[in-house]
């Protein structure tokens, strides 16, 4: 059997396959990060997940695995192998593709962005599947984007491509932890909707879905705060939409769960927001919280036929 190591490695928890020659996940496993531990804890915790992923793939299928694929957030230099600042793990300049590599044994490993490394994904084997341009934005804790393009993900000259997070839609609005005021994330992003739902309703609990859900009940307080986000969503992403002229908008992470109470409004108001600008198609993100997993297994398998090209 050939197949890779795939990781997904977050503030809190990891993800990981091994993952087949069709992207079939053949073993699925999970884990705490433990960050609370500190950053060389996780370091360990890592190379360990790794390590006994590499015991399991041999065990049940008598041969190691032919590459591993990691995705991790924060500052990357994925050539360099290197994460130079990842805020949620507590890493800086940690040379993690080496280090995985020699804990593997010499397999060869590949390492990527988690957000671009899910866009790579969703676009080769997920909702932009054969789409020559995409552009696919997770609505997270965060809001962040991966540009897509005829089977590959654009990474940038220093790594920081696809951040429309941090795209200013309100000069005046809240200020971001980036420095900026009124960035899209503060606006749109799960964790916005869910403190915006929670100072409109009372309750210091509520959630971006509990806001979803009195959308659903017809709450106008929770209609105002839901297009008030809408609103600057469709702002951020018609910028997106002019600079990058993407034939598909895939949008994921967890305010997509809403489905059309999201994609209704959010599809009418671009359009109403464009101008001169061709309408992409706006389509929820097929592959969940596999994304990641599987976008890993593909970096790996990227990297298997580079080196055989380069033989």
């Amino acid at each position: 059997m050939n197949y890779v190591i795939a990781l997904d490695v977050g503030g809190t928890g990891m993800k990981a396959a091994l993952v087949g020659p069709d992207s079939e996940l053949l073993h699925e496993a999970r884990r705490p990060t433990g960050r609370e531990r500190g950053p060389d804890a996780v370091t360990a915790a890592v190379l360990d997940f790794a390590a006994d992923l590499r015991r399991v793939g041999t065990d049940r299928f008598g041969t190691a695995p032919a590459a591993a694929g990691v995705a991790v957030p924060g500052i990357l230099d994925e050539a360099a192998g290197m994460v130079h600042y990842a805020a949620n793990l507590g890493w800086r300049d940690v040379p993690l593709r080496a280090l995985l590599a020699e804990r593997l044994g010499g397999v060869p490993v590949a390492l990527g962005h988690d957000v671009r490394t899910g866009g790579l994904a969703e676009g080769r084997v997920g909702a932009g599947a054969g789409v020559d341009r995409f552009l696919f934005v997770p609505l997270g804790t965060g809001i962040a984007g991966a540009i897509g393009i005829d089977g590959r993900v654009e990474a940038g000259a220093h790594g920081g491509a696809g951040e429309i997070g941090h795209i200013v839609v309100r000069p005046d609005g809240p200020e971001c932890g980036c420095g900026q005021r009124g960035c899209l994330e503060t606006l749109a992003s799960a964790s916005a909707v869910g403190r915006a739902w929670a100072a409109a309703c009372g309750d210091p609990a509520a959630t971006a879905a509990d806001a979803a859900r009195a959308v659903a009940d017809g709450d106008p307080r929770a209609a105002a705060v839901w297009q008030d986000a809408v609103d600057a969503l469709a702002a951020g992403l018609v910028i997106g939409i002019t600079l990058l002229d993407p034939r598909t908008l895939i949008i994921g992470g967890g305010l997509a769960e809403a489905g059309e109470i999201l994609f209704a409004p959010l599809r009418e108001t671009v359009a109403k927001k464009v101008t001169f600008q061709r309408l992409p198609t706006i389509v929820p993100a097929a592959l969940g919280d596999a994304a990641g997993c599987l976008g890993a297994g593909l970096l790996a398998r990227d990297l298997l036929s580079t080196e055989v090209t380069d033989l």
